[in-house]
């Protein structure tokens, strides 16, 4: 039998730990996609293609290009989900810069690269969702039309890759493209089957 009690709340360190192990899962999936040369889609890919194509830093491009998205953030989903998103995003930019100094890959095949990058930032996002976070962007387009629609927001995003795949197949080689997809088919895969907020009730 269900309960009909209220959800129960997710306290301030519970909220820490779990926005803090997502970024962190988040930060290292995207060192593994770029030193395998991959890219993805959602705000990250943007971030890491235009990254590619002019030399300039991930983390600072990344930043910039999420925003444009806090506003509607802040409208649409509460100043907690935009503050909490602002400082993610924000950390997310520092620790990506700060571990290729501190975490070298001798040797990572793509196609496994493309994996691990898909499962650590699947989970990564999945537990910030949880936690009423999100590293901004298309993740926040996502998670408004769930909210709204009920269409999943992994399916929101696998869409939103399928137009950044499609230009991207004019800029790389088929072959890092094709990996990259099947890391971005992993990551969507992920929230797609695992964020069911009527399965999840704590907020």
């Amino acid at each position: 039998m269900r309960s009909t009690s209220s959800p129960t709340r997710h306290s301030a360190l519970e909220d820490l730990q779990g926005l803090s192990i997502g970024i962190f899962a988040c930060s290292l999936g995207i060192h593994v996609l770029t030193h395998v040369g991959l890219i993805t889609g959602q705000t990250a890919g943007v971030a890491v293609i235009i990254s590619y194509l002019t030399g300039w830093s991930f983390g600072a491009v990344f930043f910039v290009v999420n925003l444009p998205f806090y506003w509607l953030a802040w409208l649409r989903l509460g100043p907690e989900f935009t503050v909490k998103s602002v400082i993610s995003v924000t950390l997310l930019s520092l620790v990506t810069e700060a571990l290729p100094g501190q975490f070298t890959i001798a040797h990572l095949d793509p196609w496994l690269g493309a994996v691990i990058f898909g499962v650590l930032v699947g989970l990564g996002l999945l537990g910030m969702f949880r936690h009423n976070g999100s590293l901004g962007g298309l993740g926040i387009v996502a998670l408004i039309v769930q909210d709204r629609y009920g269409f999943r927001a992994g399916y929101v995003q696998l869409a939103a890759d399928a137009v950044i795949f499609t230009t991207a197949l004019a800029l790389f080689d088929l072959p890092v493209v094709l990996w990259s997809l099947l890391g971005a088919a992993i990551l969507n895969m992920v929230i797609a089957f695992n964020h069911r907020r009527d399965r999840y009730i704590a907020t």
